[in-house]
């Protein structure tokens, strides 16, 4: 299941995570976002303990979105260590996405 990130819980959940986090920046109005979300939610299912997997609504929580420089959404933030590894930007099979994290893993 993925978590809800906030402007508030972004530092504790993402930044100082011990394990990989991917993070999925989205909008209630945007189609390619309500594409790729369930996609978002089976990788959180799949791989639950291994990754931490969260969104972040970007209307709701300006100050992330604006920190790492979103432009375009639905982008996907692959992290480790408070570091970006990887990203996608725009709506892809759920095997691409798969394929990003299997190699920061």
């Amino acid at each position: 299941m993925a978590l809800e990130f906030t402007d508030a819980n972004f530092e504790e959940l993402v930044m100082k995570s011990d394990k990989p986090v991917i993070v999925d920046f989205w909008a209630v109005w945007c189609g390619p976002c309500r594409m790729i979300g369930p996609l978002i939610e089976e990788i959180g299912k799949e791989y639950d303990g291994r990754v931490v997997v969260g969104k972040v609504d970007v209307d709701n929580n300006p100050g992330i979105a604006s920190k790492f420089g979103i432009r375009n959404i639905p982008t996907v933030l692959y992290l480790k260590g408070g570091q970006i590894l990887d990203k996608v930007v725009g709506a892809v099979p759920k095997q691409v996405l798969v394929k990003k994290l299997e190699a920061i893993l």
